[in-house]
């Protein structure tokens, strides 16, 4: 495994969060097409992502063992709670609880567990991003569903963002194999949930839409994303790469409003520019001081 340098490894991110962001309308989109709830998308998900990451993973890599067994429960719990809080409250309004509180659990935990300080840059980075949530969240019609439902959703989103930030932490602890912990987390969270998918019928309404849906999930905000989400974190801190990834909320948010009809206001609009700026900060900020630093030495 060759190194990565930290500006390409914030670049790895933020192609990640841009997949991410896709991955909830993808999987909305499914409950409507496919006959599919959080639960199906979920296994789904995982499965296709293994099936396309395999052929390109060593198969030393991706043997079973206890840590590779604890990504993958934690990858079925925060997936299959993202999932079901769309369902409960829409793409907009899951991915912002779930996005804004995952930096702050990744951050407490990154400080206590793994003992990496946020720094001034992750401050800037960090406030920059929760600014962005806080005027997105004003800015999105969370009031559409004043009832359980989106009560619901905020709870489900925060497990999400709590079961994000463990593994997150954990695959940063354990950052030697990346590949593996991907391809591996992704068939330990298949096998988790392929009990209770199965259960509920987990087989699909067959269209071309929907099967078009299924493998766009498998291979770009899964096979795709998680691979470069793994491998970024042998680079970056875990807070660094739970701030980076916020950028998914923005594009989210968008494609909430494209297809589905949500409402961004000015404001939201604003949020999405500051979470945009946020993703830039981690490896802008370094890079400009490292630029004023050859200048003062050059005099």
């Amino acid at each position: 495994m060759t190194d990565l340098s930290p500006r390409r490894a914030t670049v790895y991110v933020a192609i990640a969060a841009a997949a991410w962001g896709t991955g909830g309308a993808a999987g909305a989109l499914l409950f409507a097409s496919g006959g599919l709830d959080a639960l199906d998308v979920s296994f789904w998900r995982y499965l296709l992502g293994a099936a396309f990451l395999l052929p390109f993973t060593p198969v030393r890599l991706w043997r079973p063992n206890g840590r590779v067994a604890l990504v993958g429960l934690g990858m079925a719990v925060y997936q299959t709670a993202y999932f079901a809080a769309i369902a409960e409250s829409g793409v907009a309004v899951a991915t912002v609880v779930t996005m804004g509180a995952t930096p702050l659990f990744t951050a407490l935990g990154s400080r206590l567990f793994l003992g990496e300080r946020l720094g001034r840059t992750g401050l800037y980075a960090l406030v920059t991003a929760l600014a962005g949530l806080l005027l997105l969240t004003g800015g999105t019609a969370l009031a559409a569903d004043p009832g359980g439902g989106a009560a619901a959703g905020v709870g489900l989103g925060s497990l999400s963002a709590a079961g994000y930030a463990a593994v997150t932490l954990f695959s940063r602890r354990y950052r030697d194999e990346p590949e593996g912990m991907a391809v591996g987390g992704f068939v330990v969270g298949a096998i988790c949930l392929a009990p209770l998918a199965l259960a509920g019928g987990v087989l699909p309404r067959v269209s071309g839409e929907s099967v078009a849906l299924l493998v766009y999930l498998g291979v770009v905000p899964t096979a795709l994303a998680y691979g470069l989400f793994f491998r970024a974190l042998t680079a970056l801190r875990a807070t660094t790469v739970s701030i980076v990834s916020l950028g998914e909320a923005a594009g989210a948010a968008v494609l909430g409003v494209l297809l589905f009809g949500e409402r961004l206001t000015p404001a939201a609009w604003t949020g999405c520019a500051l979470l945009l700026l946020a993703m830039v900060i981690p490896a802008a900020l370094p890079a400009a001081r490292r630029r004023t630093s050859r200048r003062l030495s050059a005099r």
